[in-house]
Order: C-alpha cells, then structure tokens, then sequence
C-alpha cells in the first residue's frame, strides 16, 4: 500500500508532534511514522507523570552543544509563553513547583491529549506501530515500513527526523536518527548519557553507600572545566552513587575518569563557631555544628574520612576547605537505562539554525533530541522540542 503525503515525520515524540501540528495548520498533508503502540510514550513518564513541559526562565544558557549559540534562534522563534498559552488554550491546569518549573496539576496525559487534539485538528495523520525498514530520496523521499505487520510505502517531498535519542531504551529508543543522519553523510557529535545518576568508585562505595535514602542541598562542580556552570539543588544518596537533581545537572558536563566538587554546605560556615573560646574544640562539638547544617548520618560517615588531626585554627580552616569543595570520582553513570536525555547527536553545523533543515540534503530535517542541543533538568529539553518542533513545521 502506498501514501502520499506533503511531510512525513518520523517519530510521534514531543518535537515530531508539535512540528506536525504547526505543518497541518499550514495545509500540508503530513503524515507521523511511530514505532510505539502510542505516541508521546516520554511525555507520559515525565515529570513524575506530571510533565515538566517548560521552564520560565529558558534561554540558551541553558543549553549544552558543540555550538552553544546554534539554540538562539530557534528558542527566540517559540518561547515558553507561546506553550504555556497552548496549555492555557486546552484548560490544562498547571502550577511553578520551583526554580520556574511548569507541571500538569493533573497528569502528563493532559499533555499528550492535548498534542492529539491539536493534530486532529490539523487533520494530521498518525501510523502508530511502524517500523521503519527503508528511508531512501531521489525526487521526494520513499519510506518503506511495517504496520501492523503489513509492508506499507509512504511518499512525501519533505521528511523530518524526530526520532530522539538512546535514553530509555526500555521506552523503546534506538539509534535509528544518527544511522539516518549518516545514511546521507551528515556529521554527528559522540553521544553520552546525560541527566543522570553518577556511580561511585569502590572506595566511596564502602564509605557512603550505606546512606541510601539521604538526601542534602549542595552545589555541584565539575573539576575539569572552566565553562561547566555549577548547580546548587538537592543531592540524594543511593546505593549505586549520588543522584538528586543537582547531580543529574552536573552529569551533563562530567567526564569519565575526572572528578566532581560538592559543596556540602553552600551558604554555611560550619566551624564558624569555634572563634568562641567557650566552645570545646572536639570531635564531638564538630559533629553538633555540621548536624545544624546536614543529616546526621551524613555528618557522622564525612567525619569520620575527613575529621581534622587538631583542633587548630589551621586544621579547622582546612576542614572547612574541604567541605565546600569535597572530591568524588565518580566510576561512571548509570547510562542510558537511567539517563533522562542524550547528549551530543546530530552535529549542528549539518542545520540551519533557523528552519532545522539539513545544508546537505535539501528537505531534510532534524529536530529534537537527536539534535546536538541537550537542555538542563526543569522543563527545557521539552522546550527545545516544542520550539525546534515548531521551527521546522514552519519551513516544511
């Protein structure tokens, strides 16, 4: 069986969704290929099943890419506002939880349905369970595929990959974009797990990994780079290693076999206490300061690595020191399985910064998670989708 259409979209995720929506307001016929039983199968599970769908404070430093201005354009094209007002649109209740994040108040299914309606609306078409067999272009673009188990052959003269990245495999990721990207010679930047839990070497492992559970605000370095941005949120303990948001922020900029610093209490100076000369300086006096501060279990296990040989002013300025800038190396990440994005993808140079569409193959677009532009934990990496999404549905 063979369609026809104006735009095929490969992939039924956030991007590929809005970029339909925006092609089908602008009367093309476009069609969505999705390998899953349902589309929006990420947007389901974000958020905690609330959909962290943007942040208010988006702007392009809050992006990471091999070409950090690349994000500008689009991002200034569809700002949170214009999501927030198709939000509004649908009557969807939302709320800030903090540091601008936006939430369902219900479900992330509200967002989903939303999406849906508004690709009805546009009489897009969407072929759910499709397998993509074969991509190939001479005047418009064929794709063969598979649905529900029949050989079918979809035409369009433009095709948009929005097929995301390796995170979740068990949601059903492949690396079907990056194959695509080099089926027609396109560069692309190593890929790497990014938002997500950090591992801990075996020596950190016997010491802290008995604090499962803990958690503590800190702020979170990387040692190695310069123009890695530091983040000071929660930090939580596992069994594994360190997780909590500002472990997953700082996990987009680590590097395998470097460190990371933790500030185990930003904004505090535990011994400030002990210029009093009425203050015994002991261990047990340096353990009553920190619990003030931190969790006592926590406090107990750290001192007892790092507690000083005396109780001199030297020594207490030294332990200090390292408490805002304690060293972990981690053994690596909890990889894609955990990791809430890729990083890396699509080279962005391959795009235009404005449309999305390849230099090299005209009517060829990537956008989403595929593509070299990975945002920071809080509502940005739907952001890229919606406003990348939106970008390309206005060129197609």
């Amino acid at each position: 069986m063979t369609h026809n259409f104006d735009v095929l979209i490969l992939g039924a995720g956030a991007a590929g969704l809005m970029c339909a929506i925006e092609a089908g307001k602008r009367g093309r016929r476009v069609a969505i290929l999705e390998r899953a039983e349902r589309a929006g199968k990420k947007i389901f599970i974000s958020g905690g099943g609330r959909c962290n769908f943007t942040n208010l404070h988006c702007s392009p430093e809050n992006f990471l890419s091999a070409n950090p201005h690349f994000a500008k354009s689009v991002l200034a094209r569809y700002s949170p506002g214009d999501f927030i007002a198709l939000v509004e649109k649908h009557k969807i209740p939302y709320h800030e939880k903090t540091l601008g994040q936006l939430f369902c108040d219900r479900s992330s299914r509200d967002i989903v349905t939303m999406l849906e309606s508004e690709c009805q609306a546009a009489n897009v078409r969407i072929f759910l369970n499709t397998k993509i067999e074969d991509v190939s272009k001479s005047c418009e673009f064929t794709i063969r595929a598979t649905h529900n188990s029949e050989a079918h052959e979809f035409r369009a003269p433009a095709l948009v990959v929005a097929t995301g990245g390796l995170s979740i495999p068990k949601m059903g990721a492949t690396s079907f974009g990056y194959d695509l990207a080099r089926q027609f010679a396109l560069a692309i930047q190593p890929q790497r797990p990014a938002l997500v839990p950090l591992l801990w070497n075996n020596s950190d492992s016997s010491h802290y990994a008995a604090l499962a559970g803990l958690s503590a605000e800190v702020e979170a370095s990387c040692h190695d780079s310069r123009s890695a941005p530091s983040f000071r949120e929660k930090m939580l303990f596992t069994h594994r290693g360190l997780s909590g948001p500002a472990i997953l922020q700082i996990s987009s900029y680590w590097k395998p076999n470097t460190g990371i610093a933790l500030d185990i209490a930003p904004g505090h100076e535990l011994t400030a206490a002990f210029s009093d000369p009425k203050l015994p300086r002991s261990l047990a006096a340096l353990k009553s300061e920190f619990r003030k501060v931190l969790p006592t279990r926590f406090v107990d296990q750290w001192l007892d690595q790092h507690a000083p040989p005396s109780f001199t002013n030297h020594h207490l300025a030294a332990l200090e020191r390292s408490a805002h800038a304690w060293s972990i190396t981690p053994a690596g990440t909890e990889g894609y399985a955990k990791a809430e994005v890729t990083a890396g993808g699509l080279d962005t140079n391959e795009l235009s910064a404005k449309t999305l569409e390849s230099k090299k193959v005209p009517a060829l677009f990537f956008i989403g998670e595929v593509v070299d532009v990975t945002g920071h934990l809080g509502g940005f990496n739907f952001q890229w989708a919606w406003a990348s999404g939106f970008c390309a549905g206005q060129a197609v």
